[in-house]
């Protein structure tokens, strides 16, 4: 799924490349992934412009200029927006290595500007959706969402208290509504440099392992975020980017391969919080 980093790195592309031009087609190839009424989202969307390119955890939001409604855009587990500009792509979203001709079967919902810009909305499972939301029903969504990692609101003190209960690390750190962003790649990561096995119940921690998943959290993501996430690693996008993180993966992905901090014992994966998840039974044991 992508996270915070894949979604904010998606923001800032499409923000550089959308702002200010007109819609002038909407087409949508797949009622069930736009949510609510779909006159009132053609009507709201068709002949409108973004303003802005906002994001809250994984959820980008489109502001309209000439509306107060938002789109709200949510990739889910296998969603990907890919923006055709003149002299390529800029992608991001679920992982891959290539983008087929376009639009093709995963292609949900098209985008067209004036300048001949094409943005399409692809998943291939389906699970992620596009909203026109009304103002209240936009402050509400956002309301879901605990603090995001570098918020100023997210001390350590507060991190240290939603490190509560006799749930496992992993599903509190997955958990958007006690911290917003954080998804399974990097859920893993954090508890690698930690040294914290992510299985561990929170109320077994000791203040000394939750301080270390704090600034564990705030480097793994701070850094994704300078790296442009893991999606799309193998693809350059029109501006001669890439996702740069993968490289720096140190769990995640890695079944039975030796750990690259030990030396010797092989990664494991289980099933933590739902979730596959990746670590080293040595140095996080």
């Amino acid at each position: 799924m992508p996270e915070l980093p894949e979604v904010e790195t998606i923001r800032r592309d499409l923000e550089r490349v959308l702002l200010g031009k007109d819609i002038t087609d909407v087409q949508i190839r797949n009622k069930r992934l736009v949510r609510g009424d779909q006159v009132t989202f053609l009507a709201h969307t068709i002949g409108n412009q973004f303003s802005r390119i906002s994001r809250r955890g994984k959820l980008l939001q489109f502001h309209l200029a000439h509306s107060d409604q938002v789109l709200h855009v949510h990739l889910k587990m296998t969603g990907q927006l890919i923006c055709q500009i003149a002299g390529g792509f800029i992608a991001g979203g679920h992982p891959s290595a290539k983008i087929e001709a376009l639009p093709n079967a995963y292609t949900h919902v098209i985008f067209t500007f004036e300048d001949g810009t094409v943005l399409y909305f692809n998943d291939v499972r389906t699970f992620g959706y596009v909203a026109l939301m009304s103002p209240q029903a936009h402050q509400e969504a956002l309301a879901k969402f605990g603090p995001e990692p570098f918020d100023e609101s997210l001390t350590p003190l507060v991190f240290r208290n939603a490190l509560s209960g006799k749930r496992s690390v992993k599903a509190v750190l997955l958990d958007q509504s006690v911290i917003a962003g954080i998804g399974n790649i990097y859920a893993d990561e954090i508890c690698f440099r930690a040294l914290v096995l992510p299985q561990r119940r929170v109320d077994t921690l000791s203040q000394a392992e939750k301080k270390r998943l704090y600034n564990a959290m705030r480097f793994i993501m701070k850094l994704a975020v300078e790296k442009r996430g893991t999606t799309f690693s193998n693809f350059v996008d029109a501006a001669g980017k890439k996702g740069g993180y993968m490289r720096y993966l140190k769990v995640y992905g890695r079944k039975g391969e030796r750990c690259i901090r030990c030396g010797f014992t092989t990664i494991t994966k289980i099933v933590v919080a739902g979730r596959g998840t990746h670590f080293c039974s040595l140095c996080q044991g």
